[in-house]
């Protein structure tokens, strides 16, 4: 075990106990030394987490303490710089500064001995050549439109380039390397439909929402999504 790892189960392990444990039992439970104990609490009372107690007593975490929502193990942390990595490289402006802001954030607040996992993180997302199409839209008044239930009259341009006026149910918007589809429930086609963004030559939201209780869109998506794939894998 990594000793950011460490430090982190230690807290855990003191978290749950109602009473002293023993350097004894946390290096019996963590696979290492008593000596290694001894020198990750001294660590963890400088960093001034809340630990009382001595060698030959045991260690209780003082009953106050709260653990700050964001002390990460070293895997997540990772986890969340690699999503803001691929994020940053292919969403759209305002998606793009809020992962880098996350990824900022994040490091303010993280204990010294875990920014290296930010700073020098051993995951990379590969970065997005550019030169896809452009678009003209609004995409976080897309998002709010998702988050809002609310309809959007879209101006589509097919692959053929024909255009059609439609007034959808916006459920949710994907992103790919190569393109961003939104998936929505077209009313003129009275089923559910992806619209890719560069298509989309014009989007305004609508003061009517679809009238669905929250998630029921998401979730009749989601069954459509399946009847779909599994029609898809008895043809195959």
């Amino acid at each position: 075990m990594r000793r950011a790892d460490r430090l982190f189960q230690i807290i855990q392990i003191l978290r749950r106990s109602s009473r002293p444990v023993t350097a004894a039992a946390l290096a019996d439970e963590l696979e290492v030394s008593k000596r290694t104990v001894y020198r990750d609490i001294a660590d963890l009372m400088s960093q001034r987490v809340p630990i009382e107690g001595e060698a030959g007593f045991g260690y209780l975490l003082s009953p106050g303490y709260e653990m700050p929502p964001l002390m990460l193990t070293p895997e997540e942390i990772e986890a969340v710089v690699l999503g803001a990595q691929w994020v940053a490289g292919r969403a759209d402006k305002a998606l793009a500064n809020a992962a880098r802001d996350v990824v900022a954030k994040i490091t303010a607040i993280v204990p010294g001995h875990l920014r290296p996992f930010i700073l020098e993180p051993s995951v990379g997302a590969k970065p997005l050549l550019q030169g896809g199409q452009e678009e003209n839209i609004d995409l976080p008044m897309l998002r709010a439109a998702i988050r809002e239930g609310r309809k959007l009259r879209l101006r589509y341009r097919s692959d053929a380039g024909a255009e059609s006026t439609r007034i959808v149910w916006p459920v949710i918007l994907g992103y790919s390397d190569t393109s961003r589809i939104l998936v929505a429930w077209c009313e003129l086609r009275q089923g559910f439909r992806h619209f890719r963004t560069e298509r989309i030559t014009e989007a305004d939201m609508l003061n009517d929402g679809h009238g669905l209780r929250s998630g029921e869109l998401r979730r009749r998506w989601s069954a459509w999504r399946e009847a779909e794939l599994q029609q898809t894998q008895r043809k195959g």
